[in-house]
């Protein structure tokens, strides 16, 4: 069946094509398994409640008739505004218009939040744009430049809320710096989210072609609720494709965990148990609640254009397992620098099993991809990354997180990256083990290796299973470098120091390129011959190589412009050169360009093919890596998709070329 939605019908119909829903909700209360929900263009002011799951033979569809012509958005146009004095108006909003949640007395606050929790999960927007919220009226009024933002030109727009008890309404005061904001599309956030079950389960739903933004979501850590604009809330099968999110003040995209009231911002509000402990709590009450693969999971998230949100573009803790994230534009992530904590990136997941990031462009994020915890059978490949680190004229915010293009966080393995195009000056934080790169073009360091883990023991599980296997710390190492181009593209005269979230110390992280951060591992031959199989062992005695690092295998490796190899680099090649090594990103008309005289200075250098069977399994789960079938792996497609033949050189581009089209 069809449901037909258009928000300026002259009146509000049956669902019928001559008598349309006025709104969507009122289709979602209705669609069943195989029925279509056809959207006509228009802004729609509401929450979409889906109420019937479809099934993997019978969809549920929401489309949008004309691509991003219907809007879902969280927000109310505010044309009443009053002239205060200087630059600043007011409005005064009933507190009724919000409901049981107002945005403008809720803070982003709780667990893994380390900013200063003075900011509202309101906010103010003019013409489409994020206002900055000021603490007080009185740097309303000044409106001056806010030192930590990327964008420091738009902070000077403020906005400030306070409730009158009295008349019991919402008053906002907003800097517009000599526009009217009567004459100017000026918005509020009024609504927490806009497409979302309210209740978990609700799977199969395809969401297709809509313009998603302005909701007033609430911070998203792993073991909270997470909120999102859009998102499956615990549940199997959806697909959000073609879509355009923006402006979340938190998460845009959310597949991630349900409510759990006994485990809900637990940290921030009891205190008693550390939030890492909660952490696992999350994992094994996660499988009471259904934390199945056959359950939860397997989504698609494709094409779509997702910005300007202040937390992430994709979130999930659990939810996500098994999903394809794919062809996606992440970008603009966190730059007003108003909230800052560790769950901030263009995409961050927790337990991403088996979930496959591929053909992303993610750019001007204070991270790109974060996968923290679990990012067993995690595959990262054919994705540009570029631009994911702090301007230089921007001030670093307390208690916001390091920015590079990848994080991968206490994971156990195995977590592939494989043919990408990494520019940003961090290019992999290594706060894990059990990771594979192959066929990368890498022109940023990687930090915190060896570091940043601490005891945390973090699970790892049944290959290509949500069921938990055991727990263990992370003993760093059992890390595989095959087949890549390092380019020592910036600065790296010395460590860059920080304060760290508390600034109670400075934190020094690399800058020199390479996989030289591994001197001190072994190889597996010198790893190995800890163990002497012809003998009974001796538990004591073993101890250290139980908690010793594991090896490291690097092969086949190019070093240009002073990159720096593992003392140990098998068949590799440094380059010592006197004119600078070239890998220019350049936007034309919409379209990137590679501009590199890289392939120059590699000449005929080659190296074999990678497959799963060289790569081997990842140490602690003892899982190969492979698809999420159980197949091998053959790395002969490049960044493109293009052939490797026989002739295999190093990087994600199976020829040489000088100017690559992206």
């Amino acid at each position: 069946m069809r449901y037909y939605v258009d928000v300026n019908a002259a009146k509000d119909g049956n669902g019928s094509m001559e008598r349309p829903f006025r709104r969507i909700n009122e289709a979602a209360k209705l669609a069943r398994p195989g029925d279509e929900v056809l959207v006509a263009p228009g802004i729609y002011r509401e929450y979409v409640d889906p109420v019937h799951a479809g099934t993997e033979d019978a969809r549920i569809t929401y489309i949008s008739t004309t691509p991003l012509g219907a809007v879902i958005t969280g927000a109310e146009q505010v044309k009443n505004w009053k002239h205060y004095k200087e630059n600043v108006w007011v409005c005064r909003i009933p507190n009724s218009v919000f409901g049981d949640y107002n945005p403008y007395t809720t803070l982003v606050y709780g667990d893994w939040y380390f900013a200063t929790p003075n900011k509202h999960t309101g906010c103010v927007y003019l013409n489409d744009k994020a206002m900055y919220e000021a603490t007080t009226l009185e740097e309303c009024i000044k409106g001056e430049v806010y030192e930590c933002s990327w964008v420091p030109e738009e902070s000077i727009y403020k906005w400030y809320a306070e409730q009158d008890t009295n008349t019991d309404e919402t008053i906002i005061y907003a800097n517009f710096q000599g526009l009217d904001p009567n004459k100017e599309n000026v918005e509020i956030n009024v609504r927490r989210r806009c497409f979302m079950p309210s209740k978990t389960g609700v799977g199969y739903i395809t969401v297709r072609g809509f313009k998603i933004d302005k909701a007033a979501t609430t911070w998203a850590p792993p073991a909270a609720f997470q909120d999102g604009m859009i998102g499956p809330h615990w549940s199997k099968g959806w697909i959000i494709e073609d879509c355009e999110i923006s402006n979340s003040k938190c998460a845009g995209i959310s597949l991630g965990k349900y409510l759990d009231p006994d485990n809900d911002h637990y940290f921030t509000y009891k205190q008693v148990k550390s939030p890492t402990q909660m952490e696992r709590d999350a994992v094994c009450r996660g499988q009471y609640h259904g934390w199945l693969k056959e359950n939860i999971g397997s989504h698609i998230v494709r094409r779509c254009n997702i910005h300007h949100c202040q937390q992430g573009g994709i979130i999930g803790r659990m939810g996500g397992v098994f999903s394809v994230i794919e062809d996606n534009h992440i970008h603009h992530i966190n730059n007003m620098m108003e909230l800052g904590g560790a769950e901030i990136a263009g995409i961050k997941m927790h337990a991403a099993i088996d979930v496959l990031i591929r053909r992303n462009h993610i750019h001007h994020c204070t991270m790109g991809i974060w996968c923290d915890w679990e990012a067993q059978g995690t595959r990262i490949t054919q994705n540009l990354l570029h631009d994911n680190q702090r301007p230089p004229y921007a001030k670093n915010l307390p208690g916001s997180m390091m920015s590079q293009d990848i994080f991968v966080e206490v994971s156990h393995g195995p977590t592939l990256i494989d043919n990408n195009i990494l520019l940003s000056d961090v290019s992999l934080r290594f706060a894990t083990q059990g990771v594979a790169m192959v066929h990368n073009l890498i022109c940023g360091a990687f930090t915190c290796v060896g570091e940043g883990t601490g005891t945390r023991y973090t699970p790892y599980h049944i290959p290509h299973r949500t069921e938990v296997m055991g727990f263990m710390t992370i003993l760093h190492g059992d890390n595989r470098f095959y087949n890549n181009i390092f380019v020592q593209k910036w600065p790296s005269e010395d460590y860059v120091t920080y304060d760290d979230q508390d600034a109670q110390h400075i934190i020094k992280e690399n800058r020199l390129v390479g996989t030289h951060v591994f001197d001190e591992y072994p190889t597996y031959d010198e790893w190995i011959s800890q163990f002497d199989f012809t003998k009974r062992p001796n538990m004591r005695a073993l101890e250290p190589a139980h908690s010793g690092h594991l090896p490291i295998w690097s092969e086949g490796n190019v070093y240009l412009n002073g990159a720096k190899p593992w003392k140990n680099e098998v068949n590799g090649l440094v380059v010592e050169n006197d004119q600078e090594v070239k890998v220019e990103l350049v936007e034309k008309d919409g379209q990137y360009y590679l501009n590199t005289n890289v392939f120059d200075y590699i000449n005929n250098f080659s190296d074999r093919m990678i497959n799963t069977g060289i790569l081997g399994k990842a140490f602690e789960p003892e899982e190969y890596y492979e698809n999420p079938d159980g197949t091998p792996i053959q790395f002969d497609a490049d960044y493109f998709g293009n052939h490797r033949g026989i002739q295999v050189i190093p990087g994600p581009f199976a020829s040489p070329s000088e100017n690559i089209k992206l």
